[in-house]
């Protein structure tokens, strides 16, 4: 019996890095999830895995910052599972500059990916969770639900380079904080995490600091100096980044039962590390 037996989980950039732990995590603890990725084939990866560890999942590719996206993503977890319990707004990239160099490009496009869509996807799912908890009060149960809204020490602390980002998720926090109390009575926990330095490819040490990925036709500086990389572990009280696999911990704490009665809260997971 796992912790989240019966529940339906949805998970924007679960494809890979923490988002795929997360998604892996919630899984095996028998929640049913909706694996979102921007591409489909770390999607339907995720969906395989899950499947191969006798789990249950589907995928929905996708950008998050689409029109409609949103909608599409809580219909298939309705449509797919009969159920919507557990929302985890996970996707998202950086991209990095001081700000007399930064574009209204990169300030767009990075306050849509953090903040204007999770509260798309949230405004979808309100008629959903609003109408099951209805039924369920008349039916005389409380059944909790969970939103789990990712963020970062940049948004509790700022970090240079990244105004768009650390304001991107400093959004987050007001965000969480009011539907915690829109949603409360609906018995829905609405929390977030706040990721410290976390070792993924985005951050990963790079022997010039100069990988790029790919995001919708952008090439995203991504990577970390080797040195400035041990200097940023230096500062972290337990001596190291975290691994995906502790980041995904930190979002499962806040979507079991024992978390019922927390809401409106951050959680930052940093290793003593919180800027």
């Amino acid at each position: 019996m796992g912790t989240l037996d019966g529940k339906v989980a949805v998970v924007t950039g679960g494809g890979r890095g923490i988002g795929l732990q997360i998604a892996t995590k919630l899984a095996s603890e028998g929640a049913s999830v909706v694996v979102n990725d921007l591409d489909q084939q770390p999607a339907d990866e995720a969906v395989a895995a899950i499947a191969a560890a006798g789990g249950s999942a589907t995928a929905v590719a996708g950008s998050v910052a689409e029109d409609g996206f949103a909608d599409r993503l809580i219909d298939t977890a309705v449509e797919a599972f009969d159920g919507l319990d557990i929302i985890v707004n996970n996707a998202g990239f950086t991209w990095d500059s001081v700000i007399q160099k930064m574009t209204d490009e990169q300030w767009d496009a990075i306050l849509d990916v953090h903040l204007k869509a999770p509260f798309r996807i949230l405004r979808a799912a309100q008629p959903v969770i609003a109408a099951r908890a209805k039924a369920e009060r008349e039916a005389g149960t409380i059944r909790h639900r969970k939103v789990v809204n990712i963020s970062s020490i940049a948004g509790t602390g700022g970090n240079p380079g990244q105004s768009n980002y650390s304001s991107a998720k400093a959004g987050i926090t007001g965000l969480t904080k009011t539907l915690s109390k829109e949603w409360g009575r609906y018995a829905v926990n609405v929390n977030t995490v706040a990721f410290g330095f976390i070792r993924t490819r985005l951050t990963e040490a790079t022997a010039d600091g100069s990988s790029t990925i790919d995001v919708q036709g952008r090439e995203i500086k991504v990577g970390v100096n080797p040195q400035l990389f041990s200097a940023m572990e230096q500062m972290i009280p337990l001596g190291r980044a975290g691994t995906p696999e502790e980041a995904a911990g930190a979002v499962y704490l806040l979507t079991t039962p024992e978390s019922d009665y927390i809401s409106g809260q951050t959680l930052i997971c940093g290793g003593g590390l919180s800027l």
